[in-house]
């Protein structure tokens, strides 16, 4: 097996903090999550999590306007430049500050970045190679407290720039000469947001207290004038000061600060001057309600504002007219951003981890995902891949799609912590384990709970397992040390096992057998005989308390994780140890942020905490509480390959030693509470407390991996960690792998045998090069009559290789028929030994089985879909038919009509010639 994974997508959260933005053409949200950027994408509704991380969460992402560039900001300052169309790092950068807003001009030339109280204008990087990416242009002074927000008029002449000192200042990107500077005031709580009217210098300002500032401008955008450049005084000497003071000029930029006095000018040029036109007021509920976010899109006008209690209002703007105003949550509203044509706007609310795409006109959800708010604690892989189930310390049930990595239902059912979820042999079925003393079942049909179970005394059910037919369901409590059997077929509880001594760990069910084995505290393995009266058939004695087992796939082996940080194997059969690994060294444990003692002696306190085996059980996939996850290869017992599953400085014991500047005599600063509330401006009602909770604490969440699993196609595996739900996937394209290679087996060789239409050589050759877009090519070459000859003249070790080749190619590729034909001919032909060989070769069947579903699934909604307007065609040239045989009808009767009262006439005048 081969161990090049690599870190695919984040799922299980979907926002944290920062800003939202959407893409150019609007199509996508681009949302920060922790220390990653993942992209939405609300036309295909498919998530992306971009392969870059930054040192600690991001705080602030500014997009340019062509949609190539993004620059992405994390806690500390550090900023990383990336490019949106390849996916990498362009540039490291360090601004030494935290950074509250970043915003590129309209022309894409430059950008903004705020500061503490200052605002620094950059050149944006441009399409040339540049050794320098961020270049200091401007750095303008003017606030005297931290900077909040950014906005720019169309046309990149002037920016305007909102404060925490309740004051904006409108600054000019170039040296005008009626426009350095203009400080507004006006408010009387902290600027969330500032914004210019279209091609024009009107603004509007919106502060936290939820008053909104109408400003106009007695000038337009083009009656902006530049400042005449003067002409400088030559020095006597051109020495090295000035050759010094160019290079400051180049490497600091100009400095313009608005607390100085303005420069008088000799020409009489009228300085641009604004006035308050109107003021309005959001909300009567003062403190308890107030505004944190706010958005404006000029070519409509229209002004989104989201407030603390979760609600939103819509204005059209200058008339401050209300469209309509909703609430969509209970939490604070943290980002609002609006898509270019207006129709879709974006909000994150950080408490609950929900990102929502809302369509004003229609008043729909066009996109609605939430993850996990507290903890994830156990996940599992359907059995045929495509999808994934999480639990959580939230108590929710969510199940993923892994295509596109999105949530499509969530059950809410448990109201307490959920331990453990499995998926039934079928995969229609969820059954999950909660401390609530419940056991449910879910049905994914209905997306209903039709079963609970529960026991005849209360007890917090800490492990799970249901046996390979489906009707057997087993939880074992952590409380009672019991383990609870029930049917799944009747509800009913069947039998108590009891025997243990301690708490029950771990559960699993034997793949080919009817045997359960449970792990416990009390250094003890039990095997359970369900079909021989519930009785135990071997126990297994451990050196240490069991933390987690798990079966092989073929059922003839167990690994066991013991307190010790030991993995050993067991026969099942026999009872006896064939192995063991001892992998303490290899978890790697932070030093924590409050502990006293160093991480090399914490690090024997660790160990595994959640084992599993992968697809063909050659190697086991382990991990606890450390930010690594190791695999091990069973038969060498030693270690493959360690991943680090996280790099973000932001959560506790990710680093071996402490930072000794944040040592001090009183011990760690982390040990000290400066009791500053939550500064985010959510008011709790408690007595005398103005801006926040005095009595709330904060502390940094603990990096580990709470559970792992491999998918059953073997081409994945997914591990539930703090930061989230992180699938990592093997990446082919980077692996050279040739199999049996031979001086002759060269690409030109191949074609050759292509030319000469030996089809079954030509595979065989590009099999033992293996080459990915080689084999591709000769295997799109055969013609399609031939598919069955060649499949029967295949070498049988050929065979196996081509199916799991066909089986990924299956998965991506447009020609549906053409590799359909090559897995059924290969199947029909090489079935009966390919059963022979049933566990090495399931993973590819899975697979294959995966890849077929999901066609299968989009190809029904597209007929479904064709059959409907068919008959809708057909039903309405039926009533057209209808209507026009009635229309003749009518014709032929008023032709009738007519020839009646022709007749009718001729015989009246014939009756008046006779009376004549």
């Amino acid at each position: 097996m081969k161990f090049a994974y690599k870190f695919s997508n984040l799922l299980g959260a979907v926002y944290r903090q920062g800003n939202l933005s959407f893409s150019k053409d609007g199509n996508a949200v681009i949302s920060p999550v922790g220390n990653r950027v993942s992209v939405f994408d609300l036309k295909n509704n498919t998530s992306e999590t971009l392969p870059v991380s930054t040192a600690k969460n991001i705080t602030c992402v500014g997009l340019s306007p062509d949609g190539n560039l993004a620059v992405v900001v994390d806690e500390d300052g550090a900023a990383l430049l990336v490019s949106l169309v390849t996916r990498a790092v362009l540039h490291h950068f360090h601004f030494h500050k935290p950074v509250s807003s970043i915003r590129f001009s309209p022309d894409g030339r430059k950008f903004v970045v705020t500061k503490d109280n200052v605002a620094l204008m950059y050149h944006a990087p441009g399409k040339q190679r540049e050794f320098n990416a961020f270049v200091l242009d401007k750095s303008y002074y003017g606030p005297y407290d931290e900077t909040t927000c950014i906005d720019w008029t169309d046309d990149s002449k002037c920016f305007v720039v909102g404060s925490k000192d309740m004051s904006t200042w409108v600054f000019g990107a170039e040296r005008w000469a009626n426009l350095i500077y203009y400080s507004l005031g006006g408010h009387k709580d902290v600027i969330v947001g500032c914004f210019f009217e279209k091609d024009s210098l009107d603004l509007y300002t919106v502060s936290q207290d939820g008053t909104l500032c109408v400003w106009e401008s007695d000038t337009e955008l083009d009656g902006l004038v530049l400042k005449k450049s003067q002409d400088k005084p030559k020095p006597l000497r051109q020495g090295d000061e000035d050759e010094e003071e160019e290079e400051e000029d180049r490497t600091e930029g100009e400095v313009i600060r608005g607390r100085a006095e303005a420069p008088k000018e000799k020409d009489e040029t009228k300085n641009v001057r604004y006035k308050q036109s109107s003021k309005h007021f959001f909300n009567k509920e003062g403190d308890f309600n107030r505004l944190t976010a706010v958005a404006f899109h000029k070519p409509t006008h229209i002004l989104v504002t989201g407030f603390a209690s979760g609600v939103f209002h819509l204005h059209e703007l200058p008339e401050f007219n209300l469209i309509h105003s909703l609430s969509i949550s209970d939490r604070r509203i943290a980002s609002v951003s609006i898509n270019s044509s207006g129709d879709w706007i974006g909000f994150g609310c950080s408490g609950m981890g929900q990102l929502l795409v809302w369509e004003w006109q229609s008043e729909s959800y066009v996109f609605k995902q939430q993850g996990h708010f507290n903890n994830m604690a156990a996940l599992a892989y359907s059995p045929d891949g495509q999808h994934i189930v999480t639990g959580g310390d939230d108590g929710k049930v969510k199940v993923w799609n892994t295509n596109s990595g999105l949530c499509f239902v969530t059950f809410t059912e448990h109201t307490s912590s959920v331990t453990k979820v499995t998926f039934t042999s079928s995969g229609f079925v969820i059954v999950s384990a909660s401390l609530d003393g419940t056991v449910r079942a879910f049905d994914l049909h209905r997306y209903r709970n039709f079963r609970t179970f529960t026991s005849p005394r209360p007890a917090q059910f800490s492990s799970l397992a249901v046996d390979v037919s489906g009707e057997l369901v087993s939880a074992g409590a952590q409380d009672s040390f019991e383990i609870f059997l029930w049917s799944m077929r009747t509800g009913r509880l069947l039998e108590v096992l009891g025997g243990h001594e301690g708490p029950v760990s771990c559960l699993c069910f034997s793949p080919v057998q009817s045997i359960l084995a449970s792990a416990s505290w009390d250094r003890t393995i039990r095997l359970w005989d369900m079909a021989d009266s519930w009785q135990v058939k071997e126990t297994l004695h451990l050196t240490s308390d069991g933390l987690s087992v798990t079966y092989r796939p073929d059922g003839q082996e167990l690994a066991v994780a013991t307190l010790n940080g030991e993995i050993s194997f067991w026969d099942p059969q026999t009872a006896t140890q064939t192995g063991s690994i001892v992998g303490r060294h290899d978890l790697e444990t932070g030093r924590k942020e409050t502990d006293k003692i160093a991480a090399k002696q914490t690090a024997k306190s660790k160990s595994f905490t959640s084992l599993c085996y992968s697809a063909d059980g050659e190697s086991v996939l382990a991990g606890g509480q450390s930010k690594f996850v190791c695999i091990y290869n069973i038969k060498e017992q030693m270690l493959m390959k360690k991943f680090e599953i996280s790099c973000n400085l932001s959560f506790d014991a990710m680093e071996e030693f402490l930072d000794r500047r944040k040592m001090t005599e009183f011990g760690s600063l982390a040990l000290v509470d400066e009791g500053a509330g939550d500064g985010d401006g959510v008011n709790i009602s408690l007595p005398g407390v103005r801006t926040g909770d005095m009595s709330s604490r904060h502390f940094k969440p603990e990096i580990k991996v709470s559970s792992l699993r491999f998918s059953p196609t073997g081409r994945s595996w997914a591990a539930t960690t703090t930061e989230g739900l992180l699938v990592y996937s093997l990446d082919g394209s980077l692996v050279f792998d040739p199999y049996d290679l031979d001086l002759d087996v060269t690409p030109a060789s191949i074609r050759k045998q292509l030319r000469l239409q030996e089809w079954a050589a030509a595979i065989v050759l590009a099999f033992r090069l293996n080459e990915r877009a080689l084999k591709q090519e000769v295997l799109e070459t055969v013609p399609h009559e031939q598919i069955p000859v060649v499949c029967g003249s295949l070498p049988d070790i050929y065979v196996e290789k081509l199916l799991g080749f066909v089986a990924e190619s299956l998965e991506k590729s447009g020609h549906l028929q053409f590799y359909m034909t090559w897995a059924q001919s290969l199947l029909m032909l090489h079935g009966q030994k390919l059963k022979n060989r049933s566990g090495a070769i399931l993973p590819t069947i899975q697979a294959l089985q995966k890849s077929i579903q999901r066609h299968f699934d989009n190809m029904s909604k597209l007929c479904d879909f064709n059959v409907y307007n068919i008959r809708y065609a057909a039903a309405l040239s039926k009533q057209r038919g209808i209507k026009r045989a009635a229309e003749e009808d009518v014709g032929e009767e008023d032709e009738e009509d007519e020839e009646l009262s022709e007749e009718m006439s001729v015989a009246s005048l014939e009756d008046a010639d006779l009376m004549l």
